[in-house]
């Protein structure tokens, strides 16, 4: 007999909503998009990208995601240069400023998450994180 419990998906949507309803003032407030987020965490450690090693790594089509580089690169957060061993595709990299940027809004967004956890305890808080970091690793897109 399966457990009594909801489904995975039943449980982590509207956790995901709520999450997500959570970080959107946030991101209004730096001027920057859920997408554009998304590419600057993308960018995180790697000093550089192709648009499309990006974009698998961030799960997004590489054609849709060039509006969102162009505005980045308009803010000053992204640049964009021709690869000198192919200059048919571009590399993108973060800027100082994107980095800031990006490290800003990070912080914002984990402050606002903390009225979806105020109902953890400091142990399952911990616990919680530590195997969604798991499930994070296991089912991420390769680069």
């Amino acid at each position: 007999m399966p457990d009594r419990r909801p489904d995975l998906a039943a449980m982590i949507v509207p956790l995901g909503r709520a999450l997500m309803a959570a970080e959107q003032p946030v991101l209004d407030r730096h001027g920057i998009s859920m997408w554009g987020y998304s590419v600057l965490l993308g960018l995180g450690a790697e000093p550089t990208h192709t648009q499309s090693a990006l974009a698998r790594r961030i799960g997004a089509d590489k054609t849709r995601i060039i509006p969102v580089l162009d505005e980045l690169q308009r803010q000053g957060l992204i640049r964009r240069e021709p690869d000198p061993a192919d200059r048919r595709v571009n590399l993108v990299a973060l800027t100082d400023a994107g980095r800031a940027t990006r490290d800003r809004v990070q912080r914002d967004i984990q402050r606002a998450e903390e009225s979806v956890l105020e109902p953890l305890t400091a142990a399952d808080r911990t616990a919680l994180l530590r195997a969604l970091r798991v499930l994070h690793e296991a089912n991420r897109n390769p680069d």
